[in-house]
């Protein structure tokens, strides 16, 4: 055997198998900033009052044992609030078309990843690492 043949360990051939778990920094990228939009919204939800528009609300109504929770008014979100919701919707939107069009899901479908397979992948990218805003090793190394 010469210097210049290759052993078989060495077959240049030789590609390492397809893994549907290997996401592109991009796409983990992307993932990762729908997660902190998501984050943005629900905490947008939460500081502004309950109704976007003004309204007089209602009272709690007990009728023949059924109950209905009562609302108090709501004075609407001031312009710039509604303006900066609608943005983050935006963004969202353009974010997660982005992650659900990528091409990393055709190189899925075109290596074997078909159905249910390629449902686990897709859940996958959501808990991958660097695709999730914070986990619990980033709470561990900053305390």
């Amino acid at each position: 055997m010469s210097a210049t043949t290759p052993s078989p360990e060495q077959d240049p051939a030789e590609e390492t198998p397809f893994d549907p778990l290997d996401f592109p920094q991009k796409l983990r990228d992307a993932q990762r900033r729908a997660a902190e939009l998501y984050a943005e919204i629900r905490a947008a939800q939460e500081r502004l009052p309950w109704s976007r528009e003004p309204h007089e609300g209602w009272p709690e109504v007990t009728d023949h044992g059924r109950e209905r929770e009562g609302r108090e008014p709501s004075p609407g979100w001031p312009a710039a609030d509604a303006a900066a919701y609608d943005k983050l919707w935006e963004e969202l939107r353009e974010v997660t078309a982005y992650v659900q069009t990528h091409g990393w899901w055709k190189s899925c479908r075109d290596n074997g990843v078909q159905g249910a397979d390629l449902v686990a992948a897709r859940q996958a990218l959501k808990t991958a690492k660097g695709a999730v805003p914070l986990t619990r090793e980033d709470v561990e190394q900053t305390a």
